[in-house]
């Protein structure tokens, strides 16, 4: 729990709960929602979170859930933890405008998950070569059933690194 202190930047260990804790789906660099040059994710209108910009094209199932859905364009998926949360992993921005080109999805709807299975592949350099800001927002939609969504101190992430602290 020491460990998990220092991490997450608390002076309580003793108020960390695992099963509310969101592992990072992705390799890269973490940054703060509000940095994201999107008012709908900056704003935080779909939720609270963080974003990770991949430093590779692998984004792993950050709990133990369901796949509630894959978008059809293979950009985004949402998934209900088995903890209750709600989380959106979308891939980039804009990205919905590729309609699934340099995506691929290794999950489906419905399907049961374990923390680190294979979600989606993408080509990272295509996508930035195309333009595209690959920024990785991950979101908790149902932010509002939780006093405070705390997210990672830690400036670098891989998988299964705690990524958000979820706190009742």
């Amino acid at each position: 729990m020491d460990l998990l202190k220092k991490i997450l930047g608390h002076r309580d260990s003793t108020k960390i709960k695992t099963d509310q804790m969101i592992y990072s789906p992705l390799i890269g660099k973490v940054v703060a929602l509000s940095e994201v040059n999107d008012p709908v994710f900056s704003q935080e209108m779909m939720g609270k979170g963080v974003a990770v910009v991949p430093s590779v094209g692998r984004v792993v199932a950050p709990c133990d859930g369901k796949i509630i859905n894959v978008f059809r364009t293979r950009h985004a998926v949402l998934i209900k933890a088995d903890n209750g949360a709600e989380i959106i992993i979308h891939v980039g921005l804009e990205t919905v405008a590729l309609n699934g080109k340099h995506y691929q999805s290794h999950v489906e709807d419905e399907m049961q998950v374990k923390k680190g299975d294979l979600l989606l592949t993408f080509d990272l350099d295509e996508i930035k070569q195309l333009g595209y800001d690959l920024i990785t927002p991950i979101i908790v939609s149902n932010s509002a059933d939780y006093q405070s969504v705390e997210s990672t101190k830690k400036n670098e992430v891989k998988h299964g690194d705690v990524l958000i602290n979820l706190v009742k």
